[in-house]
């Protein structure tokens, strides 16, 4: 028996040997993460310095674009308002013409459509008024049928009892 408890004291002693070395092992790779991500955090700081200087740099350059662009439209502005404008009065002078044809072929289609709307709704009113006549015709019949029914009924009573 005292095999068996210092059998199981050596393998308590041995897991918790490794159960110490996992601890050490995981205790090293948490260094390494932690190192690694003050490394990640500073090259973050840098990239953000380097952003700010470019965006300044950045904002530097597209006002000097934007005064060049202006310079640049300045000079060539008449030349261009009259030719602009001309082009702008011919596209919107064809945009007219086929607005306005738009709305004639548009006004058309909703007159034909007013039209065969009238023409359904009219059908519809015939159809009604001729299901209205069938079924009155149906339940005359069913009630001339009924009466029928009861006369044969009343004539087989009859010819039982003779």
């Amino acid at each position: 028996m005292t095999d068996r408890i210092r059998d199981r004291l050596q393998q308590l002693r041995t897991e918790a040997d490794e159960g110490i070395a996992r601890a050490e092992a995981a205790e090293a790779k948490n260094k390494q993460y932690e190192q690694q991500i003050l490394e990640k955090d500073q090259e973050i700081t840098s990239l953000q310095h380097k952003l700010g200087v470019l965006d300044g740099q950045l904002e530097t350059a597209e006002s000097k674009l934007a005064d060049a662009k202006s310079a640049k439209e300045d000079s060539e502005q008449s030349k261009t308002t009259n030719e602009a404008l001309l082009r702008k009065i011919q596209l919107l002078e064809e945009e007219l013409d086929a607005a306005e044809k738009n709305a004639k072929d548009t006004t058309e289609k909703l007159r034909q459509v007013d039209i065969k709307a009238d023409h359904f709704e009219r059908q519809t009113q015939n159809l009604e008024r001729e299901r209205d006549l069938w079924e009155k015709k149906y339940e005359d019949a069913q009630e001339k049928f009924k009466e029928a029914q009861k006369e044969l009924n009343d004539l087989v009573a009859s010819m039982e009892s003779l």
